[in-house]
């Protein structure tokens, strides 16, 4: 049986975020976003724990704090680490790749450049979680 998630979306995209709840929407899926401009925005609203997320989902490339830097600090947390952090990306370098596996990330998407491909990727990366047994923060 599928769950809703609270999904922590860092990305700093306008149109990508837009093209995130779109997917969401098409596939009529219900799981709630919050939604981070940046890693220190979304430091924040992990730090107010107003709302602890099931998953995060987050982009590499972002001013501020980006997705390597925001990833040390959430995985250095005693509370936050196990909250399973995914990347969405459109960096296939090898080093990033390795980089973010060493520090613990649970997943690696290319975002495509076709959009019936992004749905698909987001549909099954979604479904996926949504089927799985997560810590309750």
């Amino acid at each position: 049986m599928t769950k809703s998630l609270n999904i922590l979306l860092i990305e700093d995209d306008t149109i990508e975020v837009m093209k995130f709840n779109r997917v969401l929407h098409k596939l009529d899926l219900n799981h709630k976003i919050i939604e981070a401009n940046n890693g220190e925005e979304a430091l924040t609203i992990l730090k107010d724990k107003i709302v602890i997320p099931d998953i995060i989902i987050l982009d590499l490339n972002m001013p501020k704090i980006n997705g390597i830097e925001f990833l040390q600090i959430l995985k250095a947390d005693d509370y936050l680490k196990y909250i399973p952090a995914i990347i969405l990306t459109t960096s296939n370098n090898h080093k990033d790749v390795l980089e973010c596996y060493k520090i613990g990330i649970a997943g690696y998407v290319l975002k495509p450049l076709k959009y019936d491909n992004y749905v698909e990727r987001i549909r099954k990366m979604l479904e996926y979680w949504s089927t799985n047994e997560l810590i309750s923060q």
